[in-house]
């Protein structure tokens, strides 16, 4: 039986190829979803196993909603891959450039393309949808003219359009970081080096100075922090630390002495860097639980 990953997009979407490369084209069936919410909605209701989720860009700068997601939703990061993203115009192949009236992409893209749609004249419309490959599948069918999709070269040949501008992201060198979510028994430890938590702190002077100098005197890597406004208490804000370590024991250990320096903390994976975007092992894991 195939496992049920539940993507933002539809099929040759950046989601989608995220999935594949970690999991396997062959081992997955995919649960279409229109926004983030409704990935984790998936899991939620049980139509799903696992969920991919974009995080960050490195253009874009870190997804921020879906920060709050995962650590809303009870379920934890289980793995990561990096894809890099070449974003191309595109359009039915009777267009040419001079006739497209209107751009339509996800708003992460359009983001990631904004200098380059800059140099479009004023009435020249850019209109937010729901994911790349939606956009593009909906001029194909729907025979659009005059509007355009801006999405990867996978999207073009999917569905059959020309690319008409390519490599059009204000930085060549475009990364995304996606992860993979789901049930904390699904959690690897053995090969894991790296983990994501979320603390909030008391308003006391050094406050979050004193909490990151624990990772210091332990020798663990900050990768990133990210503070989000926490709703329903303003001026409030939560932090988000991806973190790399090389002894799980001593991890555990500091996240017991973070505990006590914060105010709240909340571990919402622990899991492996992935630079190298090696397939995940989750599926293996599952079916050697299964087979017992």
């Amino acid at each position: 039986m195939k496992t049920k990953i539940a993507i933002q997009g539809i099929e040759s979407s950046f989601h989608h190829v995220a999935a594949k490369k970690l999991l396997g084209d062959e081992n997955i069936s995919l649960i279409k979803c229109d926004s983030f919410d409704k990935v984790t909605n998936s899991l939620e209701s049980f139509r799903a196993d696992f969920g991919v989720l974009a995080i960050e860009n490195t253009i874009a700068g870190a997804i921020l909603p879906n920060y709050n997601l995962i650590d809303g939703s009870g379920f934890v990061i289980l793995d990561e891959v990096y894809l890099n993203i070449q974003l191309h115009l595109m359009a039915l192949d009777t267009e040419s450039i001079h006739d497209i009236k209107e751009v339509h992409s996800h708003p992460v893209a359009l983001l990631q393309c904004k200098e380059y749609l800059r140099k479009f004249p004023p009435q020249f419309k850019v209109i937010e949808g729901k994911d790349t490959a939606s956009e593009a599948m909906r001029i194909k069918e729907q025979r659009l003219e005059g509007v355009a999709a801006i999405a990867g070269e996978q999207v073009a040949e999917e569905y059959g359009l020309k690319i008409m501008d390519r490599n059009i992201q204000s930085m060549k060198q475009n990364a995304t970081r996606f992860v993979l979510i789901g049930k904390k028994e699904n959690q690897n430890l053995e090969r894991c080096n790296k983990a994501t938590i979320r603390f909030e702190l008391d308003h006391e002077p050094g406050s979050l100075s004193n909490a990151l100098q624990l990772f210091n005197t332990f020798n663990i890597n900050l990768t990133k922090i990210q503070s989000l406004p926490i709703v329903g208490r303003p001026w409030q804000y939560a932090f988000f630390v991806d973190l790399l370590f090389e002894d799980y024991e001593l991890f555990s250990e500091v996240v017991t002495l973070l505990e006590k320096a914060v105010k709240s903390l909340k571990v919402l994976g622990v899991y492996r860097h992935n630079k190298e975007n090696k397939p995940s092992e989750i599926l293996n894991q599952l079916a050697q639980v299964d087979g017992k």
